[in-house]
């Protein structure tokens, strides 16, 4: 298993929203954490707004695209996959983060294909807890940014 400065690997499924994507690609430029995006993307990497949202950072993100799922899958064989939905029925406080992990996060409008929840599982897929139940969900990229400093508080300590 090749490991990774931070120690894990960020994926993200189709995303829809370019700054998302640029705000995502500097939160991996500040952990050291590779991003992987799946295709389709709607809009092109080189975007003014997603340059804009990264600002000076996007040169420093290790970038990989990947054609479909079952490419990055295979890029990334080996490693356990998290999953994170607003359907998952585990908090990420409850996961146990190691070395090596792929942190998985599906589009905005979208999540990920029902049978990636199933690949997946519910043992792996997690929430992050919303204290207002009027609150639908959180943006992508504060989603992605939280997930990735519990995982990287575990390893840390």
């Amino acid at each position: 298993m090749t490991q990774t400065p931070s120690g894990f690997d960020l994926v993200l499924y189709s995303p829809r929203i370019p700054q998302n994507v640029g705000g995502i690609g500097r939160l991996c430029a500040a952990t050291n954490t590779p991003l992987h995006i799946v295709r389709p993307i709607p809009f092109q990497l080189d975007d003014r707004t997603l340059r804009r949202s990264a600002m000076d950072y996007w040169e420093h993100v290790s970038i990989a695209v990947h054609d479909d799922y079952a490419a990055c899958r295979a890029a990334l064989a080996g490693r356990r996959h998290w999953l994170f939905s607003t359907r998952g029925q585990r908090t990420h406080w409850e996961a146990d983060f190691r070395r090596g992990d792929i942190l998985l996060f599906g589009s905005e409008p979208a999540g990920v294909p029902e049978e990636l929840h199933a690949e997946i599982g519910a043992e792996h897929t997690l929430r992050v807890p919303l204290l207002n139940p009027a609150a639908r969900s959180l943006n992508l990229s504060m989603t992605a940014g939280i997930g990735l400093y519990e995982a990287l508080r575990q390893i840390r300590g």
